[in-house]
């Protein structure tokens, strides 16, 4: 490292003696503007290397009028967070996408009003270029005003109290090919574990479920339907209920794969045989649905695709001069095991033999 001759760090003066070019030019370069050659580019940023300069943050934020830095903020509990594997996947699509940007990413939890009154005061300007919100719920109001703060936002999933730019995946039809592929394998007292009806996914889901029923000609049952949370013991204790209210089930679409997993618990704890006696599919497509036993049929949501298309969709507002709400719904698939069909042949985990 080459430092000045008061033996500070190394200036941006040096950078540009070092490059050979001006002071202007070597700014543009280390601020990311496109307004310079490759070669320019390259030859600035190995001086920028070689005599391991460090931009000033603070200077760099007043000339550019960007902090470089995203905030993600859950609703949600840490428990739910770092138990579902949802978050995970989501949370890696979104680190990858601002890595490729050279962006920063703060992660804040918000499940109490102490934790909303500091996210509050933090979340501005001069902090952060735009918000990643998740995990919104119906039955309250995201407990930030962020239209106030004039910052960028993207919902991952939709919202009742959201009317600005989203991401989601098609949990309608997700609901309906679940259950279409249970009726098509013979199952006809099929019945659902939904997902909190506060939530738009858990809704959506549902209404998938009623879709296919209605188009396949069968009844709308409410015995037939509980409300879980997403967890494997809402699907475990939403499995008893329903065994008690109707024995006769012979299909069960869990809005989770946490909640399959535990109805498929309390089947096995009531001697019902999967999928001989009971069929079951889940929704999420984990890693962990390939290794129950049986291994479970499932709706995979792109979960890694569907923070990248976030934090994508929130780089084009940062960058544009109007904030146009944009949406995007992604695609899901059905992915068919042997807790469904009987006599398919088992599933080799991916992992087993790579």
């Amino acid at each position: 490292m080459s430092l000045d001759s008061e033996g500070g760090q190394p200036t941006l003066e040096q950078v540009a003696a070092r490059a050979g070019v001006g002071r202007g030019t070597a700014s543009r370069v280390i601020n990311g503007s496109p307004q310079v050659s490759a070669r320019t580019r390259e030859v600035v940023m190995k001086a920028v290397e070689e005599l391991g300069y460090v931009p000033n943050q603070a200077a760099r934020t007043l000339v550019t009028r960007r902090t470089g830095t995203v905030a993600l903020v859950i609703a949600e509990s840490e428990e739910r967070i770092f138990g579902e594997p949802f978050f995970a996947g989501v949370v890696r699509g979104i680190s990858a996408a601002l890595n490729d940007a050279s962006r920063q990413l703060v992660l804040s939890l918000v499940h109490t009003n102490d934790q909303a009154q500091r996210l509050g005061s933090y979340l501005t300007r001069q902090h952060v270029d735009g918000v990643l919100l998740l995990s919104l719920h119906d039955d309250e109001a995201f407990p930030v005003d962020l239209d106030a703060r004039r910052l960028p936002v993207v919902l991952g999933g939709r919202s009742a109290h959201w009317a600005g730019s989203f991401v989601d995946v098609d949990n309608v039809d997700g609901g309906r090919q679940a259950v279409n592929h249970l009726i098509k394998s013979g199952r006809r007292t099929i019945a659902t574990i939904s997902g909190p009806r506060a939530m738009a996914s858990g809704r959506d889901r549902l209404e998938g479920y009623a879709a296919a029923l209605r188009d396949a000609g069968l009844p709308y049952d409410e015995e037939l339907v509980v409300e879980g949370s997403f967890s494997e013991l809402s699907g475990r204790t939403g499995m008893e209920e329903l065994l008690a209210r109707r024995p006769d089930i012979d299909g069960v679409f869990a809005a989770s794969d946490l909640m399959a997993m535990g109805a498929m618990r309390a089947l096995r704890a009531h001697d019902r045989r999967v999928p001989e006696d009971v069929g079951v599919i889940g929704f999420d497509g984990t890693k962990a649905s390939e290794t129950t036993e049986p291994p479970l049929s499932t709706v995979r949501q792109p979960l890694v695709e569907l923070g990248r298309g976030m934090a994508e969709m929130l780089l084009r507002h940062i960058e544009a001069a109007d904030q146009t709400v944009e949406t995007e719904i992604l695609p899901i698939e059905l992915i068919v095991r042997e807790s469904t069909v009987v006599g398919l042949p088992p599933t080799v985990p991916e992992e087993c033999c790579s």
